[in-house]
């Protein structure tokens, strides 16, 4: 197969590890080359000329330089072959959205030190509820929030969380610990016998992952019900 042949098929009919959608879903952003992040950006091809193929042609231009290929505008990008306006417009705003990250500083994670810490930052997505939701909060090794996710949303006297559903977010940030809540609209902040059962079953499956469950919060309106406070955890 000659080269003409071969950039005709295009990426498609490459192995799925050359791919750059596939590499970086497979091996992670930082494994891409320049020119295989900025093929994803271009999209697709020609028919005679690969995104990858197309994207080095840019990359050239600029010296294969990002700080170059920062100055280029619109118009010096549509002197690539096969990069229209369209393509164009969408690495210059990539590029932009990285001069921006630069000068913006690192966001400041909180850091969960107490039940009281847990209840301030859970505070506004579960008060003042009329129906109940499931919370669970995502934390790094040094108890940092990564993250958080809701988890079910039910009706004024309950909602059903699924462990499933729970371990999910916290696999995929690799956190090394949880924090579970949910509110009572009642304002009772007493754990019903099913809150208890369902803390003691994701506390095991925690384990068996090697992740930590730190507390599980009941919040009202007039405060908070802490298990690890209470010495239920």
């Amino acid at each position: 197969m000659n080269e003409n042949e071969n950039n005709f098929k295009g990426i498609k009919s490459w192995s799925v590890d050359d791919r750059p959608r596939e590499k970086l879903m497979l091996k992670g952003k930082g494994a891409l080359s320049n020119a295989e992040l900025l093929a994803i950006l271009i999209g697709s091809g020609t028919t005679k000329l690969s995104a990858l193929d197309l994207a080095k042609d840019v990359l050239s231009r600029a010296d294969q330089n990002l700080n170059e290929l920062g100055k280029m505008s619109v118009a010096d990008l549509c002197k690539s072959k096969g990069i229209g306006e369209a393509r164009a417009i969408t690495i210059s705003a990539a590029i932009e959205l990285g001069r921006r990250r630069k000068e913006e500083d690192p966001l400041q994670r909180t850091q969960v030190k107490s039940s009281k810490d847990a209840y301030n930052y859970l505070y506004e997505y579960l008060s003042d509820l009329p129906h109940e939701e499931f919370y669970v909060v995502l934390l790094s090794r040094s108890n940092k929030i990564v993250g958080h996710e809701c988890i079910s949303r039910g009706g004024v006297s309950g909602t059903v969380a699924d462990a499933k559903l729970i371990f999910l977010p916290a696999l995929q940030k690799l956190a090394s610990g949880i924090i579970l809540a949910h509110n009572h609209p009642s304002g009772n902040l007493k754990p019903s016998n099913a809150d208890i059962s369902l803390t003691r079953k994701i506390k095991r499956g925690a384990e068996h992952l090697d992740i930590t469950l730190f507390d599980h919060l009941i919040i009202g309106d007039a405060g908070y019900y802490s298990f690890a406070d209470e010495g239920l955890l």
